[in-house]
């Protein structure tokens, strides 16, 4: 597995970024068809289909990071991360993943696609 990190400059609060990626119901606006908590587990619904993650880690308007159950890589995870240039006030969301390595530009595209949809959403 390779790990691989993106940066995205977003035109929106932080508070609301972190909304749409921390809750099971900000995620379901982008990121699924539908989402599911049960405490740390995360259920993501696609087109029928089901995958579960573990919320790893939770930083109030800052970081959210998961662990997909179904990966056979115990240290892989993907992550969301919030940060606010000092200079500009711009904010980037920062998302680690992991693929293998003949996957990753194929992850890339896939994060491109879902960060024009939290876009829209946003209305930006």
């Amino acid at each position: 597995m390779q790990q691989f990190e993106l940066e995205y400059v977003l035109q929106a609060s932080q508070k609301v970024i972190y909304d749409r990626l921390s809750s099971a119901s900000g995620l379901s606006e982008w990121f699924a068809d539908d989402v599911n908590q049960k405490g740390k587990i995360f259920t993501f619904i696609w087109e029928g289909s089901e995958q579960q993650a573990e919320l790893l880690l939770k930083k109030d308007n800052r970081l959210v990071r998961f662990h997909w159950l179904d990966s056979d890589d115990d240290d892989s995870f993907f992550e969301f991360k919030i940060e606010i240039d000092a200079l500009t006030n711009d904010l980037s969301l920062i998302i680690t993943d992991y693929a293998e390595e003949d996957e990753v530009d194929e992850g890339i595209e896939l994060w491109d696609s879902q960060i024009s949809e939290l876009k829209q959403v946003l209305g930006i």
